[in-house]
């Protein structure tokens, strides 16, 4: 297993959606959550994108000096940036990084916030927008010349003076749960990522990916993006996840549940159908608990248990051939730790037993 955390620039609390204990995401506290990340051994960090976060590539710019062999995960939004262009700041990124970079394609799912920042494409577009993007991205990035018209798209010569590191280009990571979307992941991306679904749902869905890979004879990673609350018992782990969404009131519940029906994200969608804005009965799996989405967009449900249990959970994921586990926890510093502190050694004793077998 290969374990991302994340840093949090949208910002950081003790409690879901309450100002008690909340804290200011600044770049003294992301350079904390890097450095022990870092130290701890995590393979990487996803700086988020969007419009209530800091600029992901300054603020990756910001941290890769301060780190030795963290990797980290910085998105790319096509329409909000020519892919030349895109190409040149991810080939100076990888190699003053020393090949630490890794690219995370994003389409968008809120029209409200994607028509905010400049682009009003129907959700169907944006995914033939990111497709003739990478059209022109990847080739660029591994050394050639490009001609390209396309609908969105176009480059006359385009080309890089100074490669990456990386070849033939940094990986690509995407999530997108829609058929749109999986018809780009199956044709250009590296390492598919899904939110943290039931096991049956994320196993069906990979085998949707592999089947639209397979149109194009190629063969995909897989990784997911989850929540944490890991502690020493059962019992006090629970605890924890029923404390993080106390401060919630039934409002603020119908407030975000009716905001994210306007999105037109499928893999949002996939989120708020697991609870249905019904704060009772968050457990839709066994130790997988969906309290983070009622007020929280985007990946929101959370492994919660002891050390052992959240382990044989990844592990049911890892399964169905996930490889990379992109974690995060309320505080994302304390639970950095914490979670390399309890996971890490099981970890370890995996990779010794497996090695030894």
């Amino acid at each position: 297993m290969n374990i991302f955390w994340f840093i949090p620039t949208i910002g950081d609390s003790r409690y879901l959606n309450s100002a008690k204990h909340s804290r200011e995401v600044d770049f003294s506290y992301c350079k904390q959550i890097a450095e022990a990340t870092d130290r701890l051994g995590y393979e990487g960090v996803l700086i988020p994108t969007g419009a209530s976060c800091d600029d992901a590539w300054v603020t990756a710019s910001m941290l890769a000096p301060l780190t030795k062999k963290l990797k980290f995960l910085i998105a790319v939004r096509p329409g909000f940036i020519q892919p030349v262009v895109a190409a040149r700041m991810t080939s100076t990124f990888d190699r003053f990084s020393d090949g630490r970079l890794l690219i995370n394609v994003v389409a968008g799912g809120d029209p409200q916030e994607q028509a905010a920042d400049g682009l009003d494409l129907p959700h169907d577009e944006r995914y033939d927008l990111v497709d003739e993007f990478l059209d022109i991205f990847k080739p660029v990035l591994d050394g050639d010349k490009v001609e390209y018209s396309g609908k969105y798209l176009k480059t006359t010569g385009g080309k890089l003076q100074k490669l990456p590191l990386q070849r033939p280009y940094p990986p690509l990571y995407f999530g997108g749960s829609s058929d749109a979307g999986l018809r780009v992941a199956g044709k250009h991306i590296d390492t598919y990522l899904t939110w943290g679904e039931p096991v049956d749902q994320v196993r069906e869905k990979i085998e949707r990916v592999k089947a639209e890979a397979k149109k194009h004879n190629r063969s995909i990673r897989f990784g997911i993006r989850l929540h944490v609350i890991v502690r020493e018992t059962n019992e006090e782990a629970w605890e924890e996840a029923n404390n993080l969404i106390q401060f919630i009131t039934d409002e603020e519940i119908q407030k975000a549940q009716a905001y994210f029906t306007k999105m037109d994200s499928q893999s949002q969608k996939n989120m708020a159908a697991l609870h249905k804005g019904n704060r009772h009965n968050l457990e839709i799996a066994p130790n997988l608990w969906a309290g983070l989405g009622l007020v929280r967009r985007g990946a929101a449900t959370a492994l919660v248990g002891d050390a052992e249990t959240v382990l044989a959970r990844l592990k049911e994921y890892e399964a169905l051939g996930i490889e990379d586990f992109i974690l995060s926890g309320y505080p994302h510093l304390e639970e950095a730790y914490r979670t390399a502190e309890l996971l890490f050694p099981l970890l370890k004793e995996e990779k010794i037993l497996k090695e030894s077998a």
